[in-house]
């Protein structure tokens, strides 16, 4: 496992610490993990020889991670991400799944599911979804290796769907959190994660036509959704932010509140944002034109329920395909 090296309060390393205690003190604290876990801060060293290569780091990371591992890992290796967001190029938005490959040359799947990892820390029962394109060996063999009895591992020839779910929640999931630091009630949350499921959809089906209807009942789709909108860090960042009337700032709270860790939510609300923008979409999209406006302080929690004064023509058809 590849850490990126840290000194902590003690003084210690935090890869020297995991090893010893077996225990990610620092992100994971209280919580055994496999003897088998072995930390290593030397990005090369972590990969050499691996034929199968498992990326879980902040998406904003990823480009350089994967240029700094180009000609250094095995030619039959094979990728999943667990990473959710995306990169926003000038020729348009690049899934990291699609970057992995494009930047290693090597086949990627991807993981994405209503997992909150300290409830899996605890063997809690959850399922995730592998989405793989054309290869359903290698598809089998990471459910192979990620299914157990806690964690139920199923798999969809699906690699844009499931991971445009997993990127695309966190930004709902912002919304779900307004809602909550406003105390608008359950009907409220229950109606922005609607819209938001249905903006998933559309948006995801725009820019990839290929993405399949049942993708969003699995897993990864509105289960990870809805886990998500009541749990999870955006969530609880965001509801924070609405509680103080957005005058402290999401980066202020991430420090705060996360120990380091990051939020995925609002690098992906502007993510997204400037795909719409670009694309002339933004009128299509009123929930997540606002959330990315109400991170950037152009409008106040509150905009999270008034965009809907002005709906947007839900009868959007590109080609054949009716998206709503």
């Amino acid at each position: 496992m590849w850490v990126f090296e840290e000194t902590l309060p003690t003084g210690e390393k935090l890869s020297e610490v995991i090893n010893r205690a077996n225990e990610n003190v620092k992100y994971l604290p209280g919580i055994k993990l496999g003897k088998n876990v072995v930390a290593d801060p030397d990005l090369e060293s972590a990969v050499r020889d691996a034929n199968m290569l498992v990326f879980v780091t902040p998406h904003q990371f990823m480009e350089g991670i994967c240029k700094r591992l180009a000609g250094k890992i095995r030619d039959d290796a094979e990728a999943i991400s667990l990473i959710k967001g995306m990169e926003v190029k000038r020729e348009g938005p690049c899934m990291i799944s699609s970057l992995i490959t494009e930047l290693l040359g090597i086949n990627c799947c991807v993981l994405m599911g209503a997992n909150i990892a300290n409830e899996i820390a605890v063997e809690k029962f959850s399922e995730a979804t592998v989405g793989y394109r054309r290869s359903r060996e290698t598809a089998a063999k990471w459910v192979q290796l990620f299914n157990h009895p806690y964690f139920m591992v199923s798999a969809v020839e699906d690699v844009e769907g499931v991971e445009l779910c997993g990127t695309l929640k966190n930004v709902v999931a912002l919304a779900a959190g307004f809602v909550d630091g406003l105390e608008m009630g359950n009907n409220t949350k229950a109606a922005i994660m609607r819209i938001g499921l249905r903006e998933m959809k559309a948006f995801s089906k725009l820019l990839f036509p290929s993405v399949k209807d049942s993708t969003f009942f699995e897993s990864c789709g509105v289960a990870d959704l809805i886990t998500t909108c009541l749990g999870g860090r955006n969530r609880k960042c965001a509801e924070a932010f609405a509680r103080n009337g957005g005058k402290r700032s999401l980066d202020e709270l991430e420090a705060e509140m996360l120990q380091g860790q990051k939020l995925q939510g609002v690098s992906t609300a502007k993510e997204v944002y400037e795909v719409l923008n670009h694309r002339g979409w933004l009128e299509l999209f009123p929930l997540f034109k606002t959330v990315h406006e109400i991170c950037i302080g152009r409008l106040p929690p509150t905009a999270v329920v008034e965009y809907s004064e002005h709906t947007p023509n839900y009868s959007l058809v590109e080609g054949s395909a009716q998206y709503f």
